[in-house]
């Protein structure tokens, strides 16, 4: 009998370890919880980017040292053709000349195409510019 006591005893104790700390019991690998993927096209790709202002004001759009500053009126689309993905870092710059803040939201509508929905934000100071790395990365600065 006294056998039975304890290991009912051991046994409830390791059940109540157990689940005053059940983090450590339903640990997990990242594939259960790592968010969605980052978005990247194919080294050397040729991407059209597409560009889309959802925000009540005029926005600037600029690819520094090669376009001159690209006024974006509200809901206008602006379509840039065939950047080369093999291009040493392209950056893609947009401000509003009144200095509120801007996000960039991202997407791959297709496999060549990315698509910039910009919108405002009362993040400060929001986002500034997408660098298209020359390995087929994208990041919103």
């Amino acid at each position: 009998m006294s056998k039975l006591v304890s290991a009912l005893l051991i046994t409830a104790t390791l059940l109540l370890t157990a689940s005053s700390h059940s983090d450590i019991s339903l640990a997990g690998t990242c594939a259960s919880k790592c968010g969605k993927a980052p978005l990247q096209f194919t080294p050397g790709q040729r991407i059209r980017v597409l560009i889309i202002n959802n925000t009540p004001r005029v926005l600037k759009i600029q690819k520094p040292s090669i376009t001159d500053p690209i006024s974006l009126n509200p809901g206008q689309n602006l379509k840039l053709d065939q950047l080369e993905g093999t291009e040493p870092n392209t950056s893609l710059v947009f401000w509003d000349e009144t200095g509120r803040s801007i996000q960039a939201n991202l997407s791959k509508p297709n496999l060549s195409t990315l698509r910039v929905e910009l919108r405002p934000t009362w993040r400060v100071p929001g986002d500034r510019s997408v660098y298209i790395q020359d390995d087929g990365r994208i990041n919103v600065l």
